[in-house]
């Protein structure tokens, strides 16, 4: 007897991308993705990863309540309870048709109208935080969670059991000793070269784009340096643009990738001798997997702070190196420069990331998910 899984929440891809290794840990448990569905936002990241990943994909309509009053946010506040409880009808309807033993809530504001429907179906709810400081969609839904599955020991959460984060499988088996050269190839990287990622996220990083631009300018005659350039699909044109006058230099010596979204983070984790990025869940869970050497970048403007809540998590135990927001890039690239220099203390930092990410490693969250569908884990 299998066991249905409902996965719920979306909108970015750091709600997708743990929701997507989940299902991928449960499949190495038995479960098969026919016995998966994927409930998330309509105008969500999970449009096109869900689908891609081969795994059934149902939608709501469902927007997530603005912050800032202005008029037209005022105007879209006041359809959300309407549209909360539209999708909570369809929510309902598709939990009964599918026959779902479980609903797993990965946050953001595409989980809400799943878990209420579970909640009044009476189907066992399994809330999954990567943030160290829950979002409030994460705070709401585990009020009625049979468990709390949580990235960190410390959680606030009720009923919370410290599982690690979710990681996706291509992620989880990084070896960066023995495969290294091989990942290189793949991305057409030097062996020889420092080789600096600088990684936005799906939706990119003014600062980090910045930052480069400020690297390219002090190291552009250096041949010893590859940077392979993240830069989010919405930044990638204008950095394009801004970046021509040193991409056209005929002094130009380092090498230099731009792309606007990253298919194939293994490899990067994999070849990379120092990854730039900023501080989200999922970034600090696949650095701590992969023990790649970090300079991390919180970006200051997050909810609660909370990316420097994650980041402290491996900064604090020497881990990654700290740059803060408003440091701006030239600090950034002291730092990648110090960093190059130094390769006892990359070395360092890796092993240490590395040795914090052991429990990411081992897809606990999907043995959790099933002890609860199978009535093991109670409240």
């Amino acid at each position: 007897m299998t066991t249905r899984v409902v996965l719920a929440g979306g909108g970015t891809s750091g709600h997708v991308l743990p929701a997507l290794a989940i299902a991928e840990s449960l499949a190495d448990l038995g479960v098969p993705t026919s016995d998966v569905l994927y409930m998330g936002a309509a105008r969500g990241v999970e449009t096109r990863l869900v689908p891609e990943a081969g795994l059934r994909l149902e939608t709501l309509d469902v927007t997530g309540l603005q912050r800032s009053l202005s008029p037209t946010n005022i105007r879209r506040n006041l359809s959300f309870v309407p549209r909360l409880l539209a999708a909570r009808r369809r929510a309902r309807r598709l939990l009964r048709e599918f026959g779902a033993d479980v609903v797993v809530s990965v946050g953001g504001y595409a989980s809400l109208p799943a878990v209420l429907a579970a909640r009044s179906l009476g189907v066992p709810i399994v809330v999954v935080s990567y943030d160290r400081r829950p979002g409030r969609s994460s705070e709401i839904s585990a009020r009625w969670a049979t468990r709390c599955a949580t990235a960190f020991p410390d959680s606030s959460l009720p009923r919370a059991v410290h599982t690690g984060a979710p990681v996706r499988r291509t992620i989880r088996l990084v070896d960066r000793r023995n495969a290294r050269d091989e990942a290189r190839d793949r991305l057409g990287v030097s062996h020889g070269a420092f080789f600096v990622a600088v990684v936005g996220g799906s939706l990119g990083s003014g600062a980090l784009n910045d930052a480069v631009h400020a690297l390219m300018g002090e190291f552009g005659d250096d041949p010893g340096i590859h940077v392979r350039h993240v830069a989010g699909e919405r930044f990638v044109e204008a950095v394009r643009a801004s970046m021509s006058p040193l991409l056209n230099d005929p002094d130009r010596r380092i090498g230099y990738d731009l792309v606007g979204y990253e298919a194939d983070m293994a490899s990067v984790y994999a070849g990379a001798d120092l990854l730039v990025a900023r501080g989200g869940a999922g970034t600090v869970a696949e650095v701590a997997a992969t023990g790649v050497p970090a300079i991390l970048v919180p970006w200051s403007g997050a909810a609660d702070d909370h990316q420097s809540a994650n980041v402290a998590w491996l900064v604090d135990d020497g881990a990654a190196f700290l740059v803060t927001d408003q440091a701006g890039p030239d600090s950034i690239v002291r730092a990648i420069d110090e960093l190059r220099r130094d390769p006892v203390r990359r070395q360092l930092l890796g092993e240490r990331a590395f040795a914090l990410g052991d429990l990411n490693r081992h897809g606990a969250v999907a043995r959790l998910v099933l002890d609860v569908a199978s009535g093991a884990e109670s409240k």
